[in-house]
């Protein structure tokens, strides 16, 4: 048996196919010194009346992002089953320990969640996790829709975001959702490691997979939480689980989501060194290639020069540097320019 058709060991009794308001837990077992049966509690809320699309909503995969969490949760309380037609399975606290911990890692494991998918039943508690959102939720979902934000790493304008999926009627969905979702960019990207994603799991099923970033330096962004309740509300419209139309305007007076994308290695600024990184930039500002991305300070040695950055293409800084103090390899700024539905070549 391979480990993604391997039964889940987290257990959860929530009756997805029941109609009306189930809210309940995945119990996922964790063996401790003083508790040999302990179990971790992941939180689900499940809405569902009559047939229609199911549309999957997580948010805390990372634990220090916060705005898909409190997006999820007032939906979660307000949603009634009345007024839905399909089913919406809301899980605002997938990572509940790293939400605890207030930690885009485990405090179990030391895994980034995001990065062991498909995962394994018989691995460690990320993997657990992974191989059961993988193998038990997502077959149920038509649309999924993943709440993230930069967490501590970075700052980001707020965005959905998408990767380039070779199936053209897929992307052409997903777009669609991200157009209805509303929020000020939408990301067409291609990223570090991204094999190993949640999002790639679902693109292997077929299945829209949307994405976002709503924030980041390790602070709730009252913009970011508003377009992301906003956001979710417009997904269920736009399948026909709620009435309604999306409201996609935005607070500058623009009518509707730009569609951007990271698309080139040249879209990113690394540091070839660790330092005190001083950016020149914020997120949403337009730059140049050749413009001064900030400078690399080294201030633990006396009359050290700074070493500055550079861009290397136009475009929009889409995620900013968080943290002051970076290390040698870390991405401090990366680059979006418009949509061009071209990925030839890259």
């Amino acid at each position: 048996m391979s480990v993604t058709a391997a039964k889940s060991r987290i257990v959860c009794t929530i009756d997805f196919d029941r109609n009306g308001r189930q809210a309940g837990y995945a119990r996922a077992p964790l063996s401790r010194n003083n508790s040999g049966w302990g179990t971790v509690e992941i939180p689900i809320v499940v809405v569902k009346n009559g047939s229609g699309p199911t549309v999957l909503l997580t948010g805390g995969v990372h634990g220090d992002e916060y705005e898909g969490p409190i997006a999820i949760s007032r939906l979660a309380r307000s949603l009634k089953p009345e007024e839905v037609q399909g089913r919406v399975i809301m899980m605002p606290a997938v990572n509940i320990p790293a939400i605890m911990a207030d930690t885009r890692l485990s405090p179990i494991d030391g895994w980034d969640i995001n990065r062991c998918f498909p995962g394994n039943p018989k691995g460690t508690f990320s993997q657990m996790l992974a191989h059961f959102l993988d193998s038990v939720i997502l077959p149920m979902a038509d649309i999924s829709v993943d709440m993230h934000t930069a967490g501590h790493s970075f700052d980001s304008a707020l965005s959905t975001n998408m990767h380039h999926v070779a199936d053209p009627a897929i992307r052409e969905r997903t777009i669609a959702a991200a157009a209805a979702f509303g929020a000020p960019y939408n990301v067409v990207f291609g990223g570090v490691d991204e094999d190993s994603t949640f999002t790639s799991c679902v693109e292997r099923r077929g299945i829209v997979s949307l994405g976002t970033e709503l924030g980041g330096w390790g602070r709730v962004n009252i913009e970011g939480v508003r377009i992301g309740r906003r956001g979710v509300d417009n997904i269920l419209k736009h399948m026909g689980v709620i009435e309604g139309e999306p409201e996609t305007g935005q607070r500058d007076g623009s009518p509707k989501t730009r569609h951007m994308m990271v698309r080139d290695p040249q879209s990113y600024v690394f540091s070839p060194r660790g330092g005190l990184f001083e950016p020149t930039h914020y997120v949403g500002e337009e730059v140049r290639a050749g413009a001064v991305a900030g400078y690399l300070h080294f201030i633990e040695d006396v009359d050290s020069e700074p070493l500055m950055l550079t861009y290397q293409k136009d475009g929009i800084v889409w995620f900013g540097a968080g943290p002051g103090r970076v290390a040698r390899g870390d991405a401090v700024a990366i680059i979006m320019e418009d949509y061009a539905d071209d990925w030839s070549g890259h």
